[in-house]
């Protein structure tokens, strides 16, 4: 029997400054909410063994649970370690299992084409790219997988695994978890690392059926109801103090500090901001 794991531990950094206010997991694309999307299309699918595994926000999952008779899981180290530290926590339900990403938008429903092999999901990028860049062999077995590349296929959305392959890899993750470096990387940096005990294939996949947005301007493009309404009171306050309208603003990076408070770049035209947390503040760059 299936089941699935859907990570949704993560802050969702870059995507500020929506992500301050609601996870990313959480936010309203073309009228779906994306987590209860995904949901939906593994439970058409048969699969409705469903964990969610959750971190930052967590309180705001909470419905899914009576709603869709999901497992919800705590990961209470989510701000501290990178999804390794959320796949530990699961390490136990894996078998056939479906890893999926939790702000994933699949347009056609990827969970219906079954598989023996366990396989990870990809898409192709012409010309140079810094994602986990896959090496295939002619029956497209991945032989290696590296960062960075160039023409290309890489990594991209939901991973399938099958019961030998969750086997090996739990007893190597349970293993190696207690090395600070292990706990600090992605799970698909373990699978690279033991590459020759897990056997894994890619499953291609034309683009436009597999959607991951990284920042609102990303977003946008697929959802243009964000280019004049982010949903975001943050976003609705910064254009009542400068003023103009959220069409205009792009480009949103957050600014790292050792304090609690958000603090962010942005444009409006080809003009640089900063927001400061601390008091709401907006300043002007100079050029």
């Amino acid at each position: 029997m299936m089941n699935a794991i859907i990570m949704a531990a993560g802050t969702a950094s870059r995507f500020v400054p929506l992500s301050e206010e609601t996870p990313k997991g959480l936010l309203d694309v073309r009228g779906e909410i994306l987590i209860e999307r995904q949901i939906k299309q593994l439970q058409e699918a048969g699969v409705t063994d469903i964990t969610i595994v959750l971190g930052y926000k967590a309180e705001m999952f909470q419905y899914l649970s009576p709603k869709f008779g999901v497992r919800l899981v705590y990961n209470e180290d989510y701000n501290v370690y990178n999804n390794t530290s959320s796949m530990i926590r699961v390490v136990d339900m894996l078998g056939d299992t479906f890893i999926c990403c939790a702000d994933h938008y699949f347009t056609d429903n990827v969970f219906l084409d079954k598989s023996e092999d366990s396989y990870y999901a990809a898409l192709y990028a012409p010309g140079n790219t810094n994602e986990y860049c896959l090496a295939l062999d002619g029956s497209d077995w991945i032989t290696a997988v590296r960062i960075g590349g160039h023409d290309a296929w890489y990594m991209a959305g939901h991973v399938f695994f099958n019961r030998q392959f969750s086997a090996v890899f739990g007893e190597i993750l349970v293993k190696e978890y207690g090395k600070e470096e292990i706990r600090q990387c992605y799970w698909e940096d373990v699978y690279r690392r033991h590459i020759q005990s897990l056997p894994m294939k890619a499953r291609k996949y034309d683009n436009g059926i597999i959607n991951e947005f990284d920042s609102i301007d990303e977003l946008r493009c697929f959802d243009a109801s964000y280019i004049h309404n982010s949903r975001s009171s943050i976003l609705k306050r910064i254009c009542e103090m400068i003023p103009c309208e959220e069409a205009e603003l792009h480009s949103f990076n957050r600014i790292k500090h050792p304090g609690d408070y958000l603090s962010f770049s942005f444009m409006k035209g080809n003009e640089s901001y900063t927001y400061d947390g601390r008091d709401a503040s907006i300043t002007r760059n100079s050029l």
